[in-house]
């Protein structure tokens, strides 16, 4: 069964909580980031993304970057931007987006359970990204960021969650620049966090990993690191947990991740078309923008035309929870076969595109002949994913989009 368990927070004062808050460090660039962070002197992207304080160019995997890091965090503590709760906590993380709220709640979650695969993963992770975050965790010697869980949803759980929010009013509350509404509770009551305690324990047997597999994987071979490292360690110490937001599956929600892809490997549009008619029913649908209607139909934008593409009846294998997926599908049929993408993961050729960004961003970089075609896929499910890494499969990469992202900075987890 799964362990997660309260800890002392490391958190900004109220008054500037929605200036420190940022994204995930990963979901943008150093011009990006640098742009985010422009008159916010508190921003946590100064510890995240630390090369925006450095001279233009800086490598961002130097030690002038990790350094700086360290000694900005070490600043906002000094400042008092970041300030240690005296107890141990459970906190409730709201986040509401197009009318859809989901609540999630932030603990530690064990290395060992990682280690062990109690918390499943669906996605590869490169090592060389699982370095520089092991690398982030190490020298600042704290979970700067949280990780995204999934769990079966447990009724109890829900309730506690569902009075809380109800009485109790939320220590930070705010819409940020996106639109996107976030709220945090800090749960004091020492019993009630026992009780939140106590049900993963006894009601969920697995943690699954949404979003932030490197993370994820940095934070728990950091904990195993220091675990080796020191002798008289006891499995109590901070550096055996790290922290996450565990969020119940029937709350989230997958966008779509879609692809674009360069040139038709050489083909005429024609061509191309009628090699599509092999594996799929072709239809075209004119210049209004559409979308894909239901598993196994996809949406494709070439030469300012949209088309539906359903995939052909004996062409996939739903029995099998990776064969059955749009993105395994596109892949066998159309990206390996007839555009020669044969590596999705460092192919120049093909680029991937989050749903947040809407259609409409498809058919602007095919317009602007940065890209030649573009396809759209219909959402991955929860239980999909769940199927997936309950039956120890990887999906293929860039399969889902999790929205809205969790902002880093509204706690922190000190080893």
């Amino acid at each position: 069964m799964a362990v997660v368990r309260p800890f002392r927070g490391l958190r900004p004062p109220k008054s500037i909580a929605a200036e420190l808050a940022c994204l995930p460090y990963d979901v943008m660039s150093t011009e990006e980031a640098m742009k985010m962070a422009e008159g916010k002197e508190c921003s946590l992207l100064h510890i995240t993304r630390s090369e925006i304080d450095l001279p233009p160019d800086t490598d961002v995997h130097c030690e002038d970057v990790y350094q700086k890091s360290v000694s900005n965090f070490a600043l906002w503590i000094k400042k008092g931007w970041l300030v240690q709760d005296e107890e141990p906590h459970f906190y409730i993380y709201a986040q509401s987006m197009k009318g859809r709220t989901q609540y999630g709640i932030v603990g530690c979650a064990s290395v060992d359970d990682y280690l062990n695969g109690v918390i499943k993963k669906h996605e590869l992770t490169r090592p060389d990204k699982e370095q520089d975050r092991m690398i982030h965790i190490r020298i600042n010697n704290a979970n700067i960021e949280p990780v995204f869980f999934a769990y079966p949803a447990v009724k109890g759980i829900d309730s506690i969650v569902n009075s809380i929010v109800k009485k109790q009013e939320p220590e930070y509350d705010f819409v940020a620049e996106d639109g996107f509404g976030h709220k945090f509770w800090i749960i004091k009551d020492a019993e009630t966090n026992s009780r939140i305690e106590e049900l993963f324990a006894r009601k969920v047997p697995y943690m699954y990993v949404a979003d932030g597999h490197h993370r994820t994987a940095a934070a728990a071979l950091v904990g195993k690191e220091k675990r080796e490292k020191d002798p008289s360690c006891t499995g109590k110490e901070e550096y055996n947990y790290f922290m996450a937001v565990h969020f119940p599956d029937n709350q989230l929600q997958i966008l779509d991740y879609n692809r674009i892809v360069k040139d038709l490997n050489g083909l005429g549009e024609s061509e191309f078309l009628e090699k599509l008619e092999k594996g799929f029913i072709v239809r075209e649908k004119g210049e209004r923008i559409f979308k894909p209607r239901k598993i196994h139909n996809f949406s494709m934008y070439l030469a300012g035309k949209w088309y539906s593409l359903t995939a052909k009846s004996g062409t996939y294998d739903d029995k099998d929870p990776i064969g059955g997926l749009d993105v395994t599908i596109l892949t066998n049929l159309i990206l390996m076969p007839i555009l020669d993408i044969q590596d999705l993961r460092r192919s120049k050729r093909i680029d991937f595109v989050g749903g947040i960004r809407g259609l409409g961003e498809l058919k602007k970089r095919v317009d602007s002949g940065e890209m030649k075609v573009a396809f759209a896929l219909y959402p991955v499910s929860m239980k999909q994913l769940i199927a997936i890494a309950d039956s120890g499969n990887i999906m293929p990469p860039k399969t889902t989009w999790f929205e809205p992202k969790l902002r880093s900075g509204l706690v922190i987890h000190l080893l």
